[in-house]
This record gives structure tokens, sequence and C-alpha cells, in this order.
């Protein structure tokens, strides 16, 4: 009896340090592959406790996932109001916030630690109005973009290159952002990006206007700094000098110069991802299929397998946005 007494004294001392080291949000987060998703739930969690002037935290989490269900709804209930009225988001940015706090109480319950879940028809989904606006701007307002970073200066062929990956190359952001230099190979016309909802880098070859854009920029960013960042994109600043560019500085780029450049609508890298887009369509005739290898956007109705051949096409719609 002694024996088996020891034993279990022992495994409530693992089970009282796995509950002492443990994170609930992060167990959460664990298989989530993007890190721009892992770092959405974090601050949408964060913003939730802070509404209600907590900490997040193990200790704050665990307080609220044992609170009387009914309890737990107006709270937050209170907290969609106050997204909705006060700060003005739109539904599908309060919906993503309210899902986040869905899921780590989701999580809770399935590992124990919370007997209910928030799934009420109070807390359903708002209504989101369907997005209209994908066409962004046209070719000759791209061109005023393109024209506008000073390409004598570091930071303009810096800007330059990024600006032509956003255009010439229909990518995301965070593919931008993301790049290494070890991510070129300009003797190939290739990139290795790491696509949306993608685990492992994807090889896209750019056209030759992004190749002497990205020669123009690396050719100082690796003489220049003797950074031991891989980053192919780095501030330039005083302070920041060498870390990665964040998302932040590149929607301000595309921001500040569509504004400088006289375009009254709101632009953002997506916007300009959209434009590109729309070009190729408009210029490939309509094949949808050519423009969908080069957007690597994947039909909601359909599921797509990429095979070798459709390398080329994505290439060739690349070669229609050659700098004018």
């Amino acid at each position: 009896m002694t024996i088996v007494s020891t034993k279990n004294d022992n495994w409530q001392v693992q089970v009282s340090q796995l509950e002492q080291e443990r994170s609930l949000w992060q167990e959460m987060v664990a298989n989530k592959r993007s890190p721009h998703t892992k770092k959405a739930y974090e601050i949408d969690l964060r913003d939730f406790f802070k509404f209600h002037a907590v900490e997040l935290s193990q200790s704050s989490i665990m307080q609220f996932l044992q609170l009387d269900r009914s309890q737990a709804i107006q709270l937050v209930l209170k907290f969609r109001r106050y997204l909705v009225d006060e700060r003005k988001l739109k539904a599908a940015s309060v919906n993503r916030k309210i899902n986040s706090i869905k899921a780590l109480v989701r999580h809770g319950h399935d590992v124990g630690c919370c007997p209910w879940r928030l799934d009420v028809e109070a807390l359903h989904p708002l209504k989101v109005e369907p997005y209209r606006d994908t066409r962004g701007v046209s070719a000759t307002d791209i061109k005023k973009i393109l024209s506008h970073p000073d390409r004598t200066t570091l930071v303009g062929k810096r800007d330059y290159a990024m600006l032509m990956l956003l255009w010439g190359n229909g990518l995301r952001s965070s593919e931008v952002i993301g790049l290494d230099i070890s991510d070129i190979d300009l003797s190939d016309r290739s990139i290795w990006i790491k696509g949306k909802g993608k685990s492992d880098k994807q090889q896209i070859r750019i056209n030759s206007s992004t190749v002497e854009a990205l020669r123009d920029w690396l050719q100082h960013r690796v003489n220049y700094y003797s950074s031991n960042s891989n980053a192919l994109f780095i501030s330039l600043s005083s302070t920041k000098r060498g870390e990665r560019l964040n998302y932040i500085s590149l929607y301000y780029l595309v921001d500040r110069t569509s504004e400088a450049v006289g375009i009254s609508k709101k632009m953002s890298p997506h916007r300009v991802r959209h434009s590109a887009i729309t070009a190729v369509l408009e210029r490939n005739g309509g094949n949808i299929r050519k423009a969908q290898s080069f957007s690597r956007h994947a039909d909601p109705k359909t599921l797509m397998v990429y095979d070798d051949n459709l390398q080329q096409p994505q290439a060739e719609m690349s070669d229609l946005l050659e700098v004018f």
C-alpha cells in the first residue's frame, strides 16, 4: 500500500508541475502554422482581458474559465458591444476577436479546465457585408506609386524592390517581409516564399523588372550593413537599423506613397495585390486559371492541385507586369 501511495504522490507532483508550467492560450495556438495567426490570437485575447482591466496570464485565464457560464457570456457580450459601438470596428474584425475568445474557451473545455462553451445564439457572428471592391487601382496609378521612391538612395532602392514584389508578382505583405536573403536566386529569376496557410516554402519566378530591383537593393543590403540578420528587407532607421521590417512599415510605405502621388483611394499592400490580379485578368483575356496561378489564391469552391506545369503560367503572368 505504501508503494502505491508513493506512486500516486509522484503522479500528483508531476500533475502539479504541469499545471504550474502550462499556458492555455499558448497550447491553443500551438497547432497553428502561421505566426501571423498566432499573433492575432494573442492580440485579440489581450484586447479582451485589457478591456476588463485584467492582465492576460495563465491565472487570469483560469479565473475566467471558472466563472459561471452566464457571467462569462455577459462579459463577452459587453466586450462585443464596445467593439461595435465605441471602436466602430467592422463586423469581420469583431467576429475575429470574439472567435479568438471562443477558441480559448473551446480549448479549455477540451482539456477539462472549463465546464461550458460559448456556442450560444447571443454570440453568433455578426453579419458581414460582402467585400465588393477587389479591383484596386488602375495601372496608371500603380505607375505613379512605383515612380515615387528615390532610387538613388538606399531607402528608395529598398522601397522600390518591395513595391515591385507587391505589384509585379502579386505577393502578399507577409510574403514580402518574410523573405530572407537566402530565399533569392536572381540567376534563375526565383524566390522562395511561404504562402498563406503553407508550412513549406514554394518557389515562384519573378519578372525581369523585379529581378533588377532586387539586384540593386541586394548589392547595397549586403555591402552596406554587417547585420547578422538574414532578412531581405531591413530597417534603415538609426534606432532599429538592421532589424527585419514588419507589416506596419510596409503598410505605411504604400499608404504614404499613394497619398504623396495624389491617389485618393485608400491604399494598402493587399490593395496593390488586388490591382495586380485585376490587371493580369485584363491583359490575359480573362484566363482565370493562369491568373489564379499568378496569385496562388485557391478558389474557395474548388480544390486545385498544383503541378510543375503551373509554374510556367505563373512566371508568364508575372512577365505581363513588367515596368512600363
